[in-house]
């Protein structure tokens, strides 16, 4: 079982619906975020401009970094889904983990002191629902399910796509299980380790 969202990028507007509904659905803090909407570039030359928007949450990586540096188990792998998640009442706040994820997708809650991530809305899963942030994505650019699944909404997306349209961010032996979708007539992908480096992958105005 390999749980995960698909994020067809040729569908993405960047209206950071799927950002706020994620959110208002968790509570989380001004200035914390388990998913972050990034706009890739302007890159490229004259009149040849290209640029898209990549939201960025918890990759669900195969072979997690986050949970082998964990010293307390806090970050472990759900024996039943197979989601990577936080138990925050073992969470000591050391923050290795948060140094370990090659994406950045982790935030630390200042008031309780513990780190928080995507849950990929497990309370709502649990019950037949989708994750918040693919409900009210306006666009019907993210897909959610079992990769393992041929019959999932998100290995049909896949599937349907053209093989080199089909990315992941960067792997760095992590294995990250999130894939998207993005299409050369519409941009090129752009390939980082640093989602927030180079100009290239760059965070929201004031941040």
């Amino acid at each position: 079982m390999r749980n995960a969202i698909v994020v067809d990028l040729d569908r993405c507007s960047g209206c950071f619906s799927c950002e706020i509904a994620c959110k208002m659905e968790n509570g989380i803090a001004l200035g914390s975020y388990y998913n972050k909407v990034m706009t890739v570039g302007p890159f490229g030359d004259f009149p040849h401009i290209q640029q898209y928007f990549l939201p960025v949450h918890c990759q669900q990586c195969e072979n997690a970094p986050c949970v082998h540096v964990c010293p307390t188990g806090a970050s472990y792998r759900d024996p039943d889904t197979n989601v990577v998640l936080v138990d925050k009442a073992k969470c000591i706040g050391c923050k290795y983990c948060m140094m370990a994820c090659p994406y950045g997708v982790r935030s630390w809650n200042k008031e309780e002191r513990v780190v928080e991530k995507c849950t990929l809305c497990g309370h709502l899963t649990a019950q037949g629902d989708l994750p918040a942030c693919v409900h009210n994505c306006p666009g019907g650019a993210r897909f959610y399910g079992d990769l393992d699944d041929p019959t999932s909404d998100a290995s049909k997306a896949l599937a349907a796509a053209e093989k080199s349209a089909v990315h992941t961010l960067t792997d760095v032996g992590n294995k990250p299980a999130t894939h998207y979708i993005l299409s050369e007539r519409y941009a090129q992908w752009q390939e980082s380790k640093d989602l927030a480096g180079s100009g290239r992958y760059m965070q929201k105005d004031g941040e």
